[in-house]
């Protein structure tokens, strides 16, 4: 089963290779022309609801201690992959956790820009299945609030942003290759979303994982090249100027025929309180 895009360490900055995805090497700023899979530059001014997931306890220095990413809901509230949360992901139980922070407003994760507001509390959806990946969400409340102006709405039940053929952009500083190349300033690549059948025909239900649509979404491009990787994991999918997924899991990174695979925000809201 292909494991979700998030890096996994055991002490920081040692990371683990993990089944089905290619082995990582230490981040490293990626060059000028890197971008997150078939991507390009962006300005985080222009998607200030985009955020990165903090811990230099667990993750070093390097790029600001980033290991996930975030999206922006409430003035104090961030979306993140519950999996993000995890002790295959943190090395540590949460409850051990005592430095997760939201960076907001930093667009390049090697300078001092922007604000790091420490996470009050998180919660993970207790609906979370995390052998198949189903209802990946988790919700952090944050110390102080954000200014008004960074939320982004999210998309409900029947929403056009849901429809296959719509264009969406998904956001992160991840492996810009598939091959360990980290960025070190926020990314995004244009994808489309796909019929819930492409990703039920790609992801069945054998070694690659499998696809349920109530709590997932499937996007991508079916000739490959345009995707999220690892540690892009939480960040945002977004059609229409509304949310509608976050980075999950997929089988590699960009290839054709397995797109990639976002938690459906429609199909978890529901299942956590959500406060601004």
């Amino acid at each position: 089963m292909p494991r979700p895009f998030a890096r996994t360490f055991t002490a920081a900055l040692a990371l683990v290779a993990p089944v089905g995805v290619l082995p990582l090497a230490s981040p490293t700023p990626a060059a000028a022309d890197s971008v997150v899979i078939g991507g390009s530059p962006v300005r985080v001014a222009d998607s200030p609801w985009v955020v990165a997931l903090s811990s230099r306890d667990r993750f070093g220095g390097t790029r600001s201690g980033q290991f996930c990413g975030g999206v922006v809901v409430g003035r104090s509230t961030v979306l993140t992959a519950a999996h993000c949360l995890g002790e295959e992901v943190l090395g540590v139980p949460l409850r051990e956790m005592r430095d997760l922070k939201v960076i907001v407003g930093r667009e390049d994760l090697g300078t001092s820009k922007g604000r790091e507001i420490p996470v009050r509390e998180a919660s993970v959806n207790p609906e979370y299945d995390s052998y198949s990946n189903s209802g990946d969400v988790a919700v952090l409340s944050l110390a102080s609030p954000l200014p008004k102006g960074y939320a982004i709405p999210m998309a409900g039940e029947g929403d056009q942003a849901y429809e296959p053929g719509t264009r969406a952009a998904v956001y992160g500083w991840g492996d810009t290759t598939g091959g360990g190349d980290y960025a070190r300033s926020l990314r995004s690549a244009q994808v489309r979303v796909l019929p819930d059948a492409t990703c039920e025909e790609a992801y069945p239900g054998n070694s690659d994982g499998t696809y349920a649509a109530a709590s997932m979404l499937c996007a991508g491009e079916l000739e490959g090249g345009r995707d999220a990787c690892q540690g892009d994991s939480g960040g945002p999918l977004v059609a229409r100027g509304r949310l509608i997924g976050l980075v999950s899991w997929g089988s590699g990174c960009g290839r054709a025929g397995s797109p990639g695979v976002y938690t459906r925000i429609s199909g978890v809201a529901r299942d956590m309180p959500l406060r601004g």
